[in-house]
């Protein structure tokens, strides 16, 4: 599994990214290394090389700095790693073992991005993508293919009289409300009769936990979908999301009690839908 080291000028915000993302992805190891040794600002070249020892399981290393110098020091640090490469995700020996990727990202956002994508045992280029995709306004936003997914919620309730119902759905006929009875998480996933793998399912799902798609309510749906071959949006409103993005989800702002709809195309299309209304029927384990 790929480790993470977290960079910082402070060591308080580098153990606190840190922090933040090991809940997220409680596997992966995940490395702080912050302040300058003696308990002020900066960075310790010697400690960083440490942290990347401890944060390596063979796999290989993503780091996630904070301001230019500390850039500096890890990529210096990385050099001296044996076999490693210090650069961008798109490292031609990224996916050797032992490598040490730098990439430049948001702290915090990267670091929690990378995390998760190395929860799913995502290769070492894949973690870092992860990290750098959480730079600028669009991040986490929905790829093109499930832009073609159809967007009318009310699609879900016109299924084919007799269409099954995906587990943990409810009748197509009694399409989730404000006022829907507690613990009914979500109905109207339908397979339409005679549907192929690469049909859409969907579902409207209620959140049943006190605070809706927070950080890791969102972490345990991409971790859950990482593995699908499907690709899947959530909408809340007028937005939506990819929902193999924690970002995003959570970008949705998508609180308690509200109702989210999945729309999910692909060979495993129906096992993702099903996974995120397992995920609410549970309350997301809270």
């Amino acid at each position: 599994m790929i480790g993470l080291v977290v960079v910082s000028h402070s060591a308080s915000l580098a153990a606190g990214v840190a922090e933040l993302a090991g809940q997220m992805a409680p596997s992966v190891a995940i490395v702080a290394c912050g302040g300058d040794g003696a308990g002020g600002l900066g960075t310790d070249y010697a400690a960083v090389v440490d942290a990347l020892a401890a944060a390596d399981s063979g796999d290989g290393v993503v780091v996630l700095f904070d301001l230019g110098s500390a850039r500096m020091v890890a990529e210096m640090a990385a050099e001296s790693v044996a076999g490693s490469v210090a650069g961008s995700a798109g490292v031609a020996a990224s996916e050797s073992a032992g490598v040490v990727l730098v990439v430049d990202a948001p702290l915090v956002e990267g670091a929690v991005a990378a995390a998760v994508r190395a929860q799913g045992g995502a290769p070492l280029a894949e973690v870092a993508k992860a990290a750098e995709a959480a730079f600028g306004p669009g991040a986490g936003s929905v790829p093109a293919s499930p832009g073609d997914l159809p967007a009318s919620p009310a699609a879900a309730s016109a299924a084919p009289e007799g269409a099954p119902v995906v587990p943990g759905g409810a009748s197509p006929a009694s399409p989730a409300s404000p006022a829907a009875a507690p613990g009914v998480a979500a109905v109207a996933a339908v397979v339409p009769r005679g549907a192929s793998p690469e049909d859409t399912v969907r579902a409207e799902v209620r959140l049943l936990n006190e605070v809706g798609l927070h950080a890791r309510p969102a972490a345990l749906v991409v971790r859950a979908l990482d593995p699908l071959d499907a690709s899947v949006v959530v909408r809340f409103g007028s937005a939506e999301a990819d929902a193999k993005s924690v970002l995003a989800l959570m970008g949705l702002g998508a609180p308690g009690g509200a109702a989210v709809e999945v729309v999910a195309r692909g060979a495993d299309a129906a096992e993702a839908v099903r996974r995120v209304l397992e995920l609410a029927e549970r309350r997301f384990d809270e």
